[in-house]
């Protein structure tokens, strides 16, 4: 039997929508609070412009406030440490920045935060470090 593409796509989005038991049924809904979206450089620059619209979509799509925080200093990397040292429970973001992830480990040498393993998906798995940074 051979399926047409628009048909394997309603009967995945179909198979999505059915309802899984497990035990993240019973979790609370996200979110329940305010949201903090952190902008790693002052208010009025593009990143704070950019950070302003999807605060302002993402508040509507969630039915939620998202408060936008503006952290300057050293070239984004102090907001980002706050953003690093944050609880990962989803209510602190931050808006994402070449500067604050690429570049700034080839600057900073001892930098507080890891961008490939404070950002990751993995991020509080059993797997540690060697060296922690953030003590």
């Amino acid at each position: 039997m051979k399926l047409s593409r628009r048909t394997f796509l309603r009967l995945a989005a179909g198979v999505a929508a059915l309802p899984v038991p497990s035990r993240v049924a019973f979790a609370q809904a996200y979110p329940t609070r305010p949201i903090t979206l952190i902008v790693p450089f002052g208010a009025g620059g593009p990143t704070d412009v950019i950070a302003r619209i999807v605060a302002d979509h993402m508040s509507r799509t969630l039915g939620r406030s998202l408060v936008v925080e503006n952290v300057a200093g050293a070239g984004g990397t102090t907001a980002t440490t706050r953003t690093m040292r944050a609880t990962p429970d989803g209510y602190t973001i931050q808006i994402g920045h070449m500067g604050t992830h690429a570049t700034a480990p080839v600057f900073y040498p001892n930098l507080a935060y890891k961008p490939d393993v404070d950002f990751g998906p993995n991020r509080h798995s059993h797997h540690k470090p060697v060296f922690d940074r953030r003590e």
